[in-house]
């Protein structure tokens, strides 16, 4: 059977058929898969069948499709975590796209508008609920190309928009209803901003380094903190601490987000054993620990360990995992009471307060605790603080295959480049990886791989336009835009 323009005009299931395709392709783009232009093609070929959405109606079904089908791969992680709210997580944020396909009809100039609703359904998204789930994200696509380089100046929510309003031009040129020179200046656009973030003042190096050993302990993957030994993961990592040598003569030495679940962190046997290790190599351990903090309560933190035995600085988690480290206030007795799994999160994190930064020695380091490298302002509260290099030690043995460890890989290099910041990624069993402040993966250990990772880490100074705008300005830019769109489109009609 031939397939031509006609069949979509004059067929909706094909047009579903081919918004889940579409959003398949979105989804392929993405880490692991990491096949970029699939992305922007997919997203192109989704917007073109939205021009022939015949209805509202349609319109929100081909959105949500799309969706669907792009979230189902690039969030499928959450599948081994919890069938039923990966399901709903899905279908929720999908619900987003489809309502921005039906809000962009309304503006009339597709190659436009299209790009700017489904850009503030991601703001959504990545805020909302219980503090937003910013996974999958299209900017992650894009993280190892020198497009990647717009989150200098505009953060996650421009480089998300960069890449809707990219595929918007590709469908505006193939249709032949588009004015050229209307495609012409959208291009000027996009090419301006690139230029724009490659001339910006960027952080400069201080001249100063510092040498950081991380530590990789391994082990199995898929495995909940209630179905495994706190002592474990300790066991491990400090096996291969011990690899390390006083010649190394390393400034510091990073393990992972709570590897060590004590009482009290001070009081317990892995205290005297970190003190132990940090006098024998003559250095400072940046430990990831949780602590009990009240009845069904505990804290999340990374605490700096001098040789002395000192605590001399610490950083609680602001952002913990809704339904992984916390429950929201008022759902537990009533997930309780439909049979939902509550014994799997037994008690909750009390989140800190404080800018995400702590001190070695005198050098003051920007650290996000694993969740809080998805968040961009939880890395630019510790550059704020004056944090000279970024770290972001994690713990992923909970997920199974490699989907969220390599979108947090992705998603790194974006915080790097926003932040202008080397970047330090530790994780338990995968992957620990090193980042330069353009955004470079300059190595890695793989998943399961028991070793350390040395680094001569070059410290910088300043701030990116990002850094110093945040996304307010950005979101206030787009929503202007519309306001924009629609003053023309109301002139447009007066004159008629």
């Amino acid at each position: 059977m031939k397939v031509t323009l006609a069949t979509f005009k004059n067929s909706s299931i094909s047009r579903k058929v081919v918004a889940l395709v579409s959003g398949l392709l979105v989804g392929l783009g993405l880490p692991p898969w990491g096949w970029w232009p699939l992305t922007i093609v997919g997203i192109a070929i989704f917007f073109a069948i939205c021009n022939l959405a015949q209805n509202d109606r349609e319109s929100f079904t081909l959105g949500t499709l799309f969706s669907i089908a792009w979230l189902s791969l690039g969030m499928m992680w959450m599948w081994w975590l919890t069938a039923p709210g990966y399901i709903l997580a899905v279908v929720l944020f999908s619900v987003l796209h489809g309502i921005a396909a039906v809000i962009a009809n309304k503006f009339g100039n597709a190659s436009i508008a299209r790009p700017i609703t489904h850009s503030l359904a991601e703001v959504l998204r990545f805020s909302l609920p219980f503090g937003g789930v910013p996974l999958a994200t299209l900017p992650i696509a894009i993280s190892q190309t020198t497009f990647a380089n717009l989150v200098s100046i505009g953060g996650p929510i421009l480089a998300t928009w960069f890449v809707l309003q990219v595929a918007a031009i590709i469908a505006a040129y193939f249709n032949r209803r588009e004015s050229r020179v209307k495609v012409l200046r959208l291009v000027t656009v996009v090419a301006a901003l690139q230029v724009f973030a490659l001339v910006m003042p960027s952080p400069k190096p201080t001249g100063d380094t510092l040498r950081i050993a991380i530590v990789q302990g391994g082990g199995p993957q898929g495995v909940l903190a209630i179905n495994a030994s706190a002592r474990d993961a300790f066991d491990r990592h400090l096996k291969v601490t011990q690899n390390l040598q006083p010649t190394d003569e390393l400034d510091a030495v990073l393990w992972p987000e709570n590897v060590i679940d004590v009482v009290d962190f001070k009081l317990s046997k892995e205290f005297d054993e970190i003190v132990g290790e940090a006098k024998r190599l003559n250095t400072d351990f940046i430990v990831g620990i949780t602590e009990d903090a009240g009845p069904n309560r505990f804290t999340n933190a990374q605490v700096v360990v001098e040789p002395t035995g000192e605590i001399t600085s610490r950083y609680d988690k602001v952002r913990r995992v809704p339904f992984g480290e916390y429950v929201p206030s008022g759902l537990r007795s009533f997930l309780s009471a439909i049979g939902a799994p509550m014994n799997r999160i037994p008690s909750d994190a009390v989140a800190g307060k404080e800018p995400a930064m702590i001190k070695i020695g005198t050098t003051k380091v920007a650290v996000v605790i694993s969740w809080e490298a998805f968040f961009a302002g939880r890395a630019n509260s510790g550059v704020e603080a004056g944090g000279e290099v970024l770290l972001n030690p994690t713990n992923g043995s909970s997920y199974t295959g490699t989907v969220l460890q390599t979108q947090q890989l992705a998603t790194n290099s974006l915080r790097a480049r926003e932040t202008g910041r080397w970047t330090l990624q530790a994780a338990t069993t995968g992957f620990s990886a090193v980042i330069s402040a353009d955004g470079e993966l300059t190595s890695r250990l793989n998943i399961g791989d028991a070793k350390t990772l040395i680094a001569d880490v070059p410290l910088h100074t300043g701030r990116t336009f990002y850094s110093r705008i945040g996304d307010a300005p950005v979101i206030f830019a787009l929503l202007l835009a519309l306001i924009a769109i629609q003053s023309v489109k109301k002139r447009a009609r007066t004159r008629t």
